[in-house]
């Protein structure tokens, strides 16, 4: 399973990449993807799929299609850091105003 502390790791292993993409064919179906993983100020955007690390070093992707099909596990809901810099929380317990204000924003590259 790839964890978003693994996730951070391989970031820190290649500094000089703003994106890491991982290519192979899907686990399930064998059709040829691409996986990307982008680094952004509000965690990480994925894209073309999913990718997994069973063993140290070995990853799997999968298509987009069989990653929404077999989501493994139920995810828990969407936490993110609280502005002021407290402990995250699901958003559902914010204010209506940063509620709304997450809800507006727009992801852009630098």
């Amino acid at each position: 399973m790839m964890t978003i502390q693994r996730l951070h790791e391989l970031f820190d292993e290649n500094p000089e990449q703003a994106k890491l993409g991982f290519d192979g064919s899907c686990h399930d179906c064998g059709k040829e993807v691409r996986v990307g993983v982008a680094l952004t100020s509000e965690g990480f955007a994925i894209s073309g799929g999913a990718v997994y690390e069973p063993e140290p070093g070995i990853f799997f992707t999968k298509c987009e299609r069989v990653s929404k099909e077999s989501t493994p596990v139920e995810l828990p809901p969407l936490r993110s850091v609280q502005p002021g810099g407290r402990l995250p929380q699901p958003i559902e317990q914010w204010n209506e105003g940063k509620q709304a204000e997450f809800r507006e924003r727009k992801p852009y590259r630098v």
